[in-house]
């Protein structure tokens, strides 16, 4: 498509998303926000690429929260500030102010501040791309002026609060604060199709301690129930996009009965889940429990990346060759089974090897050295913390191999191929889009159930035609005990599973979307 045609989609889509549907009944007393819906983009997708290579503070970031190897203390880790938005799909419109001022939000149940363009972004490129609230046109807004920041995974926001009523469907939440930003960092906020978040997390990860939107709507008798639901639309041919139901579900959105497990964590909607499957097989790290949490703000599914690379191999995904872990494989792969088969405990036998310096239990203070470097002097501490991480995942897949009574040929045989299917480092593979009918299911434990996704499901097409580029559904974020391992489901999941949100009874609720 030319750059004439091209203008002339994204204009029309922007168009359509000043016109979400918005309803409520009388009779349910449900409020219902429309949700529009845009397909993955190839560009912004390079442009995600670009800016991960740009911003070297990625790096340090990515030690910060100890997401490779061992590196600080778990407690520090941030879900938020993990979420990359620029694949975001779904957006739904609300209203701030008196006469109301009309912006489109991503409905984030992984955050839970509320923040908007203010019209003091002066020095903010993307705040030129998207409307911006404008206090002195509303007579209801109430100056507060403390500042406020907000680190994600790509790109930061920062400005100050303020207060004003929010519209949300046909609800007004009074005297509601916000987050006015006048500073926009990253590529990701210049091209977003949203002009802001509305975040349904917890108050507890509510920056600046702000009473999030929903608690809100609740103190202020707005909704008949203490419940939200989200309904996603998978279907490319479809032009309506989905629906949050605040107050309740909607019965048409959803078929048989959820399955409910209770929140285990606030801040997030986090529960505790059960083992992976591929096909009817057991990934293995997650067999004693794994935790999970529930966001409407990532588009995929990101789990361990020792099963993500279970899952790339499965579906013959194409990623990133780690020379690392090749390397561990060669050097130390029979030693990893016998110690196994001996019944050496799973959390100690890296350190017994030499290539991590914790056991499970204590920090056993070891000089490690590179196996790879080993004529270059003292490694630094990112291979280590590399050798270590691809050593721990090899154990996991020998151990999954070792239940199956697979011989020590086919194990490290399986190993190496599993070295060849490791993520890139952006977390994503792609996948021949012409091989769906021959991929495994993927399953998830929950609540005693296997809650299935289909490769139509959890693979995403990019593009049309022969340009077609087939996504797999399922990224890499590894985060260490005793907060994770961890899974992020997001709308892939949601997509598939109706979600209730129940405050009320703090628990998350999921059956077969209609």
């Amino acid at each position: 498509m030319g750059t004439i045609g091209k203008t002339t989609t994204a204009t029309l889509f922007l168009c359509l998303l000043l016109f979400p549907i918005v309803f409520s009944t009388p009779n349910d007393r449900l409020v219902r926000i429309g949700l529009k819906k845009r397909k993955i983009d190839r560009n912004n997708r390079m442009a995600a690429h670009l800016e991960s290579k740009e911003e070297k503070a990625s790096e340090a970031f990515l030690r910060k929260y100890r997401l490779h190897g061992n590196l600080g203390e778990s407690e520090d880790i941030d879900i938020v500030a993990l979420k990359n938005y620029m694949d975001a799909q779904y957006f739904g419109e609300i209203g701030i102010g008196t006469p109301t001022q009309n912006f489109t939000v991503i409905f984030d149940t992984g955050s839970s501040n509320l923040w908007v363009p203010s019209s003091k972004c002066y020095f903010s490129i993307a705040c030129y791309f998207h409307p911006k609230y404008k206090s002195s046109h509303s007579r209801t807004y109430k100056a507060n002026g403390k500042p406020a920041d907000i680190q994600y995974g790509t790109g930061a926001i920062s400005g100050f609060f303020s207060e004003d009523h929010v519209t949300v469907g046909d609800l007004v939440v009074k005297h509601q604060e916000f987050i006015e930003a006048t500073k926009e960092s990253s590529l990701t906020f210049l091209i977003a199709k949203f002009d802001g978040i509305l975040g349904l997390g917890f108050k507890e990860i509510s920056v600046g301690n702000a009473v999030p939107v929903w608690y809100n709507m609740v103190n202020q008798g707005l909704v008949n129930e203490p419940v939200f639901s989200f309904w996603l639309n998978r279907n490319p041919e479809d032009d309506v996009g989905g629906e949050v139901v605040f107050g309740g579900m909607d019965p048409k959105h959803y078929k048989g009965e959820h399955t409910y497990v209770p929140v285990t964590q606030k801040g997030y909607w986090q529960f505790d889940m059960g083992d992976v499957l591929i096909g009817d097989q057991t990934t293995g790290l997650c067999a004693s429990g794994c935790s999970a949490i529930v966001d409407s703000g990532t588009s995929l599914l990101t789990g361990p990346t020792a099963i993500i690379a279970q899952v790339n191999h499965a579906i013959g995904a194409t990623g990133v060759v780690s020379q690392e872990c090749k390397t561990v494989v060669s050097e130390y792969g029979e030693t990893i089974i016998d110690l196994l088969l001996s019944k050496d405990q799973p959390l100690k036998v890296c350190s017994q090897i030499g290539l991590c310096s914790f056991d499970g239990t204590r920090d056993v203070s070891m000089g490690i050295e590179s196996v790879v470097n080993e004529n270059a002097g003292k490694a630094s501490g990112n291979v280590h913390d590399a050798m270590c991480s691809v050593c721990e995942m090899a154990v996991i897949w020998v151990q999954s191999q070792l239940k199956q009574n697979q011989t020590q040929e086919r194990i490290l045989d399986y190993v190496n191929e599993l070295c060849d299917r490791l993520p890139s480092p952006m977390g994503e593979s792609v996948v021949d889009c012409n091989s769906l009918s021959s991929m495994p299911s993927v399953a998830f434990t929950i609540g005693g159930k296997i809650l299935e996704l289909t490769p139509e499901q959890y693979i995403l097409k990019v593009g049309d035609g022969e340009l077609a580029q087939c996504i797999s559904g399922f990224g890499a974020l590894d985060v260490p005990p005793p907060r994770g391992p961890l899974w992020i489901l997001g709308d892939v999941f949601m997509g598939k599973f109706h979600t209730v949100f129940d405050y009320g009874n703090m628990q998350i609720g999921f059956a077969e979307a209609a």
